[in-house]
């Protein structure tokens, strides 16, 4: 879900999808006040997402995850792709911060706002630090896990940058493991600067949790540079060629 607007432009049937599940998100809202249909409702389009533009996930070490646990999902970021793809993958709760920018778009943005996303403004040092402490408090308090791509934005060149150490700050916050995710194939799906999903396999390594216990925020510098030597070398692992 982040920034679909090229793609909303350019293909009709993510419109219509996203109208639908954007009303019905919308309508979900008005009898549940903790977000979790809206969840629900959003992974049910991210996935119908991937249904419209052919692309097929495969997904390796969700098994490292207790679906009763919180944490802080951290991926690399290529595609505006990326986000549902997570979000249909990863079979629990989980809220995200997203641009400022698209809670301004509509039914998209409608979805975020009364889901429980955290919106994170440009350019605000101190609003960022005010939403990662939120995100936090969102963690603590409904038991929910949290995704961020700590590399600021996608790469525009499709090499990794360096992670920023807002994931960190939340995680230590909140008293959760973080979980580096890495991601590949997205960008040929959706390149960056393009609107039209061209199909294929994307695939999807979940890394070892990082606890976070005794852990202070003078910490999160050196978790940040674990976090992302861990999508590094999961990066690093050719796929594995499907007989399908």
């Amino acid at each position: 879900m982040s920034s679909l607007r090229a793609l909303l432009i350019t293909d009709p049937l993510v419109i219509l999808a996203t109208i639908i599940y954007g009303l019905a998100s919308s309508l979900a809202s008005l009898s549940d006040r903790t977000g979790n249909r809206q969840a629900r409702i959003a992974r049910a389009w991210a996935r119908m997402l991937l249904r419209i533009g052919r692309v097929r996930v495969e997904v390796q070490g969700i098994g490292k995850l207790s679906r009763e646990g919180s944490y802080v999902f951290a991926a690399n970021h290529l595609s505006y792709m990326d986000t549902p793809v997570v979000l249909a993958s990863i079979p629990m709760q989980f809220r995200f911060l997203a641009k400022k920018g698209l809670f301004q778009i509509p039914f998209l943005g409608w979805h975020l706002a009364r889901a429980g996303h955290i919106s994170v403004p440009r350019g605000d040092a101190r609003g960022a630090v005010k939403a990662m402490t939120m995100a936090a408090e969102t963690i603590r308090e409904h038991g929910v896990s949290i995704l961020i791509f700590p590399e600021g934005g996608r790469s525009h060149d499709g090499v990794m940058r360096e992670f920023l150490e807002g994931a960190a700050l939340i995680a230590i916050k909140a008293g959760v493991p973080i979980v580096p995710v890495a991601l590949s194939g997205t960008r040929k799906v959706l390149p960056f600067g393009s609107g039209h999903i061209r199909g294929g396999i994307v695939h999807m390594r979940v890394g070892d949790p990082i606890p976070t216990g005794g852990l202070t925020l003078k910490d999160r510098g050196r978790l940040m540079q674990q976090t992302r030597a861990s999508v590094v070398e999961m990066l690093e692992i050719q796929p594995v060629a499907s007989s399908a």
